[in-house]
C-alpha cells in the first residue's frame, strides 16, 4: 500500500486533509490553525511530493521527515503536519478495521468526560447559560470565559471585583458539584493575575487557564508557583520540548495541546506522556476545534490515562454538520468514541464546498480606555 494523493481543503476556518492510498483506502484530519487556514493547506501541498508513494503506516518516520526537513517552526507548519498526522492514523484504523484508540493501546476509559465551554455575555447570560449547561445538557463540568471584552476598559480594581462576582455567580447557581474551569485567555499581567486567583480561592475553581500571555514558558511556570490555584496552560504550544518546559518543577498542573496544532495524533500521545511522568492532567484544547479534530481529541482521551476533561461545546449546526458524515455524539456529559475504524469520522465533500476559508478578523482587538492594545 502506497501513498496516492494528499488533498488540502480549506472550509471556515479550519484545513482539513484527506490523504488516499493506492488501494483506495483513505484518512482524514484537521488542522486547527484557525487564524489562517489557507497557509496551511499551502504547506500540505508542499508535502505531497515527500508522501507520494510511500507506506501511509509508516507514521512516525513521516513525522519526523516533515517537521525536520527545513527546521520552520510555527503553527502553520505544525498544523498542516497535524492534519497529516491524523489522516494517516484514520487510514492507519482504517486499514486495519481497529479504531484508533486500539491502536495506541486500548481503553482506559468507557467514554471521554466533556467540559462544556459556557458563551459570553453579560454576568447574568453567562449565569443562565452555565445553569442551562448542567440541568437540560447534562454536563457536569463547564469551562468559564470568565474575562470579557468590557473588562480591558475596567482600572484594576473594578475589573477584578466583577471577575471574582461573575465567577461566584456562576458558583452558586450550579452548585459544589460541578467542575468549574477559569480560562482568561492571556489578559492580565502577572501581578493582577496573581490577586485574582487569591480571591477565585475560596470558590474552587478545578484550574484558572492563560492567565497571562504565553510569551515565556518560565513566566508562566513562574506564575504558577506564585498561586494556590491549579494553573492550566499550553494550547499556543506546538511541541513536546516546550511542553516538557511548563512541566519542570514547579510547573503548571494541567497541559492543554491542540491535536490539531501541536503535532496530531503522533506528537501529542508523547506530550500527554510527558505530563503523566509529573503527575499532571491533561485538558485538550479542543474548541473551536472542528468535527474531525474532535473525533481526533476522542481518540486519544479514550486510551490516555490522564486525559481529565474535553472541553466541548455542541456540534449541532451546520458549521459542524456540514462538513462530515457524523459528529462525536455527548450522552449524558460524555463524548461518545464511535465503534468505525479509524477516527471513526469522514469529511462530506458537498459540505465542505458551502463554507469558503475565512481567515482572522483582526479588526476587534481590544483595547484599552486610552486606545492602546491590551496584553492580550
Amino acid at each position: 500500500m502506497r501513498i496516492d494523493s494528499v488533498e488540502a481543503i480549506p472550509a471556515g476556518s479550519a484545513c482539513y486533509v484527506r490523504v488516499t492510498a493506492d488501494d483506495g483506502t483513505h484518512g482524514v484530519g484537521e488542522s486547527t490553525f484557525f487564524g489562517w487556514p489557507t497557509a496551511v493547506a499551502e504547506i500540505v501541498k508542499s508535502f505531497e511530493p515527500y508522501l507520494h508513494g510511500r507506506d501511509p503506516l509508516d507514521v512516525e518516520q513521516h513525522w519526523l521527515a516533515l517537521y525536520r526537513a527545513l527546521s520552520f517552526r510555527g503553527m502553520a507548519v505544525t498544523g498542516a503536519i497535524s492534519a497529516v498526522d491524523q489522516a494517516l492514523w484514520d487510514l492507519k484504523g482504517k486499514h486495519f478495521d481497529a479504531p484508533v484508540w486500539q491502536l495506541l493501546g486500548g481503553r482506559a476509559r468507557r467514554a471521554v468526560r466533556a467540559m462544556r465551554v459556557v458563551d459570553m455575555g453579560t454576568a447574568d447570560e453567562v449565569v443562565a447559560a452555565a445553569r442551562r449547561a448542567v440541568e437540560v445538557e447534562g454536563y457536569t463540568a463547564l469551562k468559564i470565559l470568565l474575562f470579557q471584552d468590557e473588562h480591558h476598559l475596567l482600572r484594576q480594581a473594578a475589573r477584578i471585583d466583577d471577575l471574582v462576582s461573575r465567577f461566584a455567580a456562576i458558583r452558586e447557581t450550579v452548585g459544589w458539584e460541578i467542575d468549574l474551569g477559569v480560562e482568561l485567555h492571556r489578559n492580565m499581567n502577572a501581578g493582577d493575575a496573581v490577586l485574582l486567583c487569591a480571591e477565585l480561592a475560596r470558590l474552587r475553581p478545578l484550574f484558572v487557564e492563560d492567565p497571562i500571555p504565553p510569551d515565556s514558558v518560565a513566566g508562566l511556570r513562574a506564575f504558577a508557583a506564585k498561586v494556590s490555584l491549579p494553573v492550566a496552560a499550553g494550547e499556543r504550544n506546538t511541541t513536546i520540548w516546550e511542553f516538557a518546559e511548563y512541566l519542570e518543577r514547579p510547573g503548571v498542573a494541567y497541559v492543554r495541546p491542540d491535536v490539531g496544532i501541536a503535532g496530531g495524533i503522533t506528537h501529542v500521545k508523547k506530550i500527554c506522556a510527558l505530563a503523566e511522568a509529573v503527575n499532571a492532567g491533561v485538558l485538550p484544547h479542543a474548541v473551536p476545534s472542528g468535527p474531525v479534530a474532535v473525533a481526533a481529541h476522542v481518540q486519544l482521551g479514550m486510551c490516555v490515562p490522564n486525559w481529565e476533561l474535553q472541553e466541548h461545546v455542541p456540534q449541532d449546526a451546520p458549521a459542524w454538520t456540514d462538513l462530515v458524515d457524523s459528529v462525536i455524539e455527548v450522552r449524558d456529559g460524555y463524548l461518545i468514541a464511535p465503534d468505525r475504524p479509524g477516527l471513526g469520522i469522514d469529511l462530506a465533500d458537498a459540505g465542505l464546498a458551502k463554507h469558503p476559508p475565512r481567515s482572522a478578523d483582526l479588526s476587534h482587538t481590544p483595547l484599552r480606555e486610552d486606545g492602546s492594545v491590551s496584553i492580550r
